[in-house]
């Protein structure tokens, strides 16, 4: 028997109380049906009502009555949103007005099938199979059951051209295929997908690589064209090759290197420590993992406009450092927050650094403790990210030796990391007060510069007690002079 559960219905009711006494009309409609049919439950499910005319004017007095936030998505199509934190949670209410003459031909102008059926919201709480009342005049279940992605009319994407990218997503997390008659019209409304926002298209992304499938995804955008409208930095990467070293271009081997990644992640349960960090929120509901994963098609977007010759080798120094910039290009276009652009950035900026460490091995201490210090909270994210590198690179110089030390080193560096995060922090022998005080110096940038080197010289057991530190200051600040 079909039916919401008890918590559902407790969320649901004081909104159908409320259009009852305002005598509106409310009509359940698209994903909360959708999971309910597919047994599938969401930890926020999201509600999305209709109602002939007046959505704006009733989720306002609405927002009033249940107290919580209001917002008007689209003044036009008469859409707005409530936003309620219910037991710790947070729950988003959409209301829309009928975009057309009737529920029927409101339901053909939403985007696929499986998101096309309605239920009156009164029809919730009576003990009648939902099964029964579910209006779905265009199949919707029928392609439920056959796991399949297909837009209700041929003008979907038109309509909205984010649709291309939410049927991937939608392929993404519910596992469905995408019907042969959608790719195509998603192929030939593809260049549409400029003119929707960053913020659109980031959270449709998002869905993507939060995903285990996001490389099949990406994949399949690639092969149609639509991830270059996203990312037109992608295109010079196309066809450049990279020497002996390695056996793909460098775009294919930005692929490759997200298909390693997501195989490291299969794995990663075992080490609950590194699950848990990929887990880690970074911003609203956007995970670490997903912004790794788009690390790994961004790391090397630097080399196209790196690209040099000398003596007939190919060359990419610096590209690092132009990926840094292309990188935050990206962040800003797609509307990134702050917090996520610096780890996305970072990580982009020091990918090559634990291959260098891996090429000095055994590295040192200096090097270990400098690495940690620049790579701050990301340093694990670029550790994996470059395991994901080199896995990704098989060309006929990449040798068994060079493969089996890198991965040696990396995995040393990940075993330290966690067992530094387990330990107390350091704390200094010195701080910048007893400097001042003990040298008579100014607050200044020096005072920062001593406290990094007597930080590094303690963390690597130069100094071993508060009367090397002072000597130790001392030297460096006579070396100043």
């Amino acid at each position: 028997m079909l039916k919401f559960s008890l918590k559902d219905e407790n969320i649901l009711s004081p909104i159908y109380n409320f259009a009852k006494v305002k005598k509106v009309k409310l009509y359940l409609v698209g994903g909360a049906l959708r999971d309910l049919i597919l047994d599938r439950n969401k930890e926020n499910p999201d509600f999305d009502f209709c109602l002939k005319s007046g959505a704006l004017r009733f989720g306002a007095k609405l927002a009033k009555e249940l107290r919580c936030a209001f917002v008007v998505l689209d003044e036009e199509h008469a859409a707005c949103r409530l936003v309620k934190k219910i037991n710790q949670k947070v729950y988003t209410f959409d209301f829309s007005d009928f975009r057309a003459a009737t529920l029927e031909k409101d339901l053909l102008h939403r985007d696929f099938t499986i998101n096309s059926m309605a239920l009156g919201l009164g029809d919730v709480f009576g003990k009648q199979d939902l099964d029964t009342l579910i209006i779905d005049p265009y199949s919707g279940r029928a392609d439920l059951k056959a796991k399949l992605i297909k837009v209700t009319g041929p003008g979907s994407f038109k309509e909205d051209p984010l649709r291309i990218l939410r049927a991937f997503s939608f392929s993404c997390t519910l596992g469905f295929s995408l019907d042969k008659e959608t790719l195509r019209l998603g192929q030939k409304e593809k260049n549409k997908i400029s003119d929707v926002s960053g913020e659109r298209i980031r959270e449709e992304l998002f869905k993507i690589l939060d995903s285990a499938t996001a490389y099949a995804s990406l994949v399949s955008l690639d092969k149609l064209k639509i991830l270059e409208i996203i990312f037109p930095e992608i295109k010079p990467m196309r066809g450049i090759g990279q020497g002996p070293y390695h056996h793909l271009d460098v775009w294919q081997h930005s692929l490759e290197t997200l298909s390693q990644f997501e195989l490291i992640m299969k794995r990663a349960k075992q080490t609950p420590q590194v699950y848990d960090y990929l887990q880690e929120e970074v911003a609203g509901f956007r995970r670490r993992s997903s912004l790794l994963k788009l690390a790994c098609i961004l790391h090397d977007i630097g080399k196209p406009k790196a690209l040099r010759r000398e003596k007939k080798k190919i060359i990419f120094h610096g590209h690092e450092r132009i990926g840094l910039g292309l990188t935050r290009v990206i962040s800003r276009r797609l509307k990134l927050s702050n917090d996520e652009g610096r780890v996305l950035e970072r990580i982009v900026l020091w990918h090559l650094r634990p291959g260098y460490l891996a090429g000095n091995s055994p590295p040192t201490a200096r090097a270990i403790f400098r690495y940690f210090r620049d790579t701050g909270n990301d340093a694990l994210a670029v550790l994996l990210l470059s395991l994901a590198d080199q896995r990704a690179t098989k060309g006929p110089l990449t040798t068994a030796v060079s493969r089996l030390r890198h991965e040696k080193t990396v995995k040393a560096l990940i075993r330290k990391l966690l067992k530094q995060k387990d330990e107390k922090k350091l704390v200094r022998f010195l701080n910048g007060n007893d400097l001042m005080d003990k040298f008579k110096l100014p607050a200044s940038p020096l005072i920062g510069k001593l406290l990094t080197e007597l930080e590094e010289a303690q963390a690597i057991g130069k100094i071993k007690n508060k009367q090397e530190a002072w000597q130790l200051a001392a030297k460096l600040i006579k070396s100043r002079k």
